[in-house]
């Protein structure tokens, strides 16, 4: 797979096909991560006399049809200032207004197309609207790795058009970082995964268990493998059709000689939301009348020695109803012990990363993943339609 530093795309109309899927409320962008993650390979484009650069990108879930409060004007404001230079915002990201647009803008330019979800081809992956895209540029650039797991116009569709195409530095990171997971991990290699759901996870914890030495498990999905050992968890969230599953799996993790650690101890609330009467308890005493909230304070330091001690690390899912503060001191935990290790230390997930952030222990972590489900599926080992669509692309 090239990447961009390989192309000469002096003079050339570049389509960046960017994830700028920000967090919005009334107009505001709640978090930038994900634009600024993308501003090196958009420097660079520009840099290089790309004519114009042409972005493009999703924004929340419109259902295939203009809808006001995901317009990318925001983020256009916001890549405008980040860049230092004028950013101009399409009407649309087809038709022939937006191509009138692209062909005036010149070298240096960089011009933002409307919403790709506000077209229901994009999500389709629609031929015609893949095409209508792909008249717009003459090289394509995929800096959207949260986006490679979804076969798409933009991501996947007009990518076979281009003979000059590119992951961009974002993109590229993000697969040689977690390639490094399944191929050569320092050891020990500590897997701290939390979240909802076991169903989210197992694809993970499979393709891991010939690589990882320790699980560390908290949040709800904690309590599906809980209730697979027979433990008793109260109300709190169990999938119950993946209790057999949760068993099974425990059972090849002890076979293969993978520790799978769960939580000794939990926070316990009567409601999972602010203001509930709480309660730290042992997994052998935990009342009927409660559901966990949070690991507790004996399984947050347990799991914070494993990660200290970790040559790699990866973290993915709070380890509670992380949203509500009194509930999030376990995955604060898990940040501030992320920061303190000296191995190789991933992070996905948005609550993992903002986590992250209020433990100021961004910039001391290895790689912090924007690909949320694309970096999962990658990790599972599934093929992802965004990178297969980059494959053979030559200058």
């Amino acid at each position: 797979m090239r990447t961009v530093a390989d192309l000469d795309v002096a003079g050339k109309r570049v389509f960046l096909r960017a994830d700028l899927n920000v967090p919005l409320a009334d107009g505001r962008i709640g978090d930038p991560t994900r634009i600024e993650a993308t501003l090196p390979t958009l420097r660079l484009l520009v840099e290089r006399g790309a004519a114009p650069v042409v972005v493009a990108s999703h924004l929340g879930r419109p259902k295939g049809k203009p809808d006001p409060r995901y317009s990318l004007r925001p983020v256009a404001d916001a890549l405008a200032a980040l860049l230092g230079r004028p950013v101009r915002l399409a009407p649309d990201c087809v038709g022939e207004a937006t191509e009138r647009l692209v062909r005036a803008a010149g070298a240096g330019e960089v011009v933002l197309l409307e919403n790709l979800r506000f077209h229901p081809g994009e999500e389709q992956n629609d031929p015609a609207f893949a095409a209508a895209l792909a008249r717009l540029a003459d090289v394509y650039v995929d800096d959207a790795f949260g986006a490679a797991h979804r076969a798409h116009a933009s991501t996947a569709g007009m990518v076979a058009a281009f003979r000059e195409r590119a992951a961009g530095l974002l993109l590229a990171r993000e697969v040689a970082v977690l390639s490094r997971l399944l191929a050569a991990p320092a050891k020990p290699f500590v897997a701290v995964l939390g979240g909802a759901k076991v169903s989210d996870k197992i694809g993970v914890i499979e393709n891991l268990l010939a690589r990882v030495q320790t699980f560390c498990i908290g949040g709800a999905m904690a309590y599906t493998f809980l209730r697979a050992q027979g433990s008793g968890v109260g109300r709190s969230r169990v999938e119950e059709d993946k209790v057999d599953l949760a068993r099974e799996t425990l059972a090849r993790a002890a076979q293969a000689g993978v520790r799978v650690l769960l939580p000794s101890d939990h926070l316990v609330a009567d409601r999972p939301e602010a203001g509930a009467a709480t309660a730290v308890v042992a997994t052998g005493a935990f009342p009927a009348d409660r559901l966990g909230v949070d690991i507790g304070p004996a399984t947050a330091r347990r799991y914070r020695e494993e990660i200290v001690a970790a040559g790699t690390v990866l973290w993915n899912g709070p380890m509670g109803i992380f949203e509500v503060d009194a509930f999030a001191a376990g995955t604060m935990a898990i940040a501030a012990a992320l920061g303190a290790c000296r191995g190789t230390t991933v992070v996905g997930g948005g609550d993992s990363v903002a986590a992250l952030r209020r433990a100021g222990a961004t910039g001391a972590v290895t790689h912090v993943s924007t690909g949320g489900g694309a970096s999962l599926e990658f990790l599972e080992g599934r093929e992802l339609p965004g990178l297969r669509a980059l494959e053979g692309g030559s200058a």
